[in-house]
């Protein structure tokens, strides 16, 4: 099941973006770096003002009866990347590790596809850490194609982020 996050969602969207983050990047990362992001990047008032913001969208996907990954959009001006108004974003598709393997970053996917359409998008984008090659796979298999990248810093570690489109 995915459902829509609303503000009364703030403290479960903080838990499971923390821990899907964690659980993520922390061993390709140093232990200083990861921690002071993970402090920085998922407090109260940046899930809320997120959460209030009418451009970007967030959704929680279940397996079963339990939470299991998050999904977040972003249109016009919330994008993190200066792209057309009739562009989205895809920032965020985690799953935690235990719910992996079970087609629910493609029902994600299909997810974002469909609110996409119903936005009257014309294409679709995404940033991926270079290194995090089940993802860039898993989005070439989605028909995206490498098209940019920018750096992305990790405390004092700079890497690389690909930026990937598809057409819609």
């Amino acid at each position: 099941m995915i459902r829509a996050c609303t503000i009364n969602d703030k403290s479960a969207l903080q838990e499971i973006a923390y821990q899907t983050f964690d659980e993520t990047f922390r061993a390709q990362n140093k232990k200083e770096n990861i921690d002071n992001y993970l402090k920085t990047a998922f407090t109260d008032e940046k899930i809320e003002r997120e959460l209030l913001n009418p451009e970007s969208f967030f959704y929680f996907i279940y397996f079963g009866q339990q939470l299991a990954g998050y999904l977040k959009l972003n249109i016009k001006g919330s994008q993190t990347e200066a792209y057309n108004d009739d562009d989205m974003e895809i920032e965020r598709i985690y799953i935690l590790k235990q719910f992996q393997k079970h087609g629910l970053g493609k029902q994600l996917y299909q997810h974002a596809l469909t609110k996409a359409a119903s936005l009257s998008c014309k294409r679709i984008w995404l940033g991926v850490w270079e290194k995090n090659i089940n993802a860039i796979e898993f989005y070439k298999k989605m028909g995206f194609e490498k098209v940019d990248q920018h750096a992305f810093y990790m405390g004092d570690e700079k890497q690389i982020d690909y930026i990937m489109i598809k057409n819609l």
